[in-house]
């Protein structure tokens, strides 16, 4: 399988290190063996996604292991429900590709499993490519997905924006969309550092056109953060654009620091 062209959709072939089209449209594969597939038309600022310092400090708290019962239970879920000839895996949102890599690692005996990861943000695909040279990882749009219609036999989805319309389109009949979302108590803790009233997450069922919700289940937990990994989870999440200086520089400073995390895990399957 093969991406396809952002601008005129057709398939894409590689050849030494450049991604082509019929229509002579061109991408070049980074170093890093990324490819760019977010055309300067579809962007809406000069550097979509996440920033640096976002990216960097996701990465020291997902390296501590913090959101390791999240992966794991991801993996166990999704890995399973696979049909035995699946050919392709699709993480949208990936990041830096910490889910995408534990995988891509589960799905290795399967040898026609292609797993990708598609991220907005280049910093953070930069990063995940060089780390994890199993994984192929573009930039691309969540809403403009760069793949042909019924070619995902699964894809994942956690807390990344996509159109029901475009998720439908790239699966498979009877493919399996994996979604995590916020449970109502995710992070309660923390916002209670931003926010002088604290509203909970809504906990409402997603209903996606063209997929049926098979299971849903939660997985809470509270977590023991040091004050250095507080900082990193109040500077990965939104709430940080809200988080004054003084709360972060508290957060920082903090001896220990207790968070619940409540996420909410949803197997959709694409209706034939």
């Amino acid at each position: 399988m093969s991406y396809q062209c952002p601008l005129c959709h057709q398939p894409l072939h590689c050849s030494q290190l450049q991604w082509r089209c019929h229509s002579n449209h061109q991408f070049d594969c980074a170093k890093e063996g990324y490819v760019n597939l977010l055309p300067v038309q579809h962007k809406r600022s000069k550097l979509p996604g996440d920033s640096v310092e976002m990216m960097q400090a996701r990465r020291a708290f997902l390296d501590a292991g913090y959101y390791r019962p999240l992966q794991q239970r991801v993996v166990e879920r999704l890995e399973p429900l696979l049909k035995a000839d699946a050919m392709a895996l699709l993480d949208i949102g990936c990041g830096e590709g910490y889910y995408t890599a534990e995988l891509a690692a589960r799905l290795e005996q399967r040898h026609n499993v292609a797993v990708y990861g598609l991220d907005i943000a280049k910093v953070a695909i930069r990063y995940a490519a060089k780390r994890y040279p199993a994984v192929s990882f573009c930039v691309a749009s969540s809403h403009r997905l760069p793949f042909a219609e019924r070619s995902m036999d699964a894809v994942l989805r956690i807390y990344a924006p996509c159109k029901a319309g475009e998720l439908a389109r790239v699966m498979k009949p009877g493919g399996i969309l994996m979604t995590v979302s916020p449970g109502p108590r995710h992070l309660y803790q923390l916002k209670a550092q931003v926010y002088q009233q604290v509203q909970l997450h809504d906990g409402q069922e997603e209903r996606l056109e063209g997929f049926g919700c098979e299971s849903r289940e939660a997985l809470a937990y509270t977590m023991a953060l040091s004050g250095g990994q507080a900082a990193n989870l109040l500077q990965m999440t939104p709430f940080a654009w809200r988080a004054s200086p003084e709360v972060q520089q508290q957060l920082a400073a903090s001896e220990s620091f207790a968070c619940e995390t409540d996420f909410v895990i949803a197997v959709h399957r694409r209706q034939l």
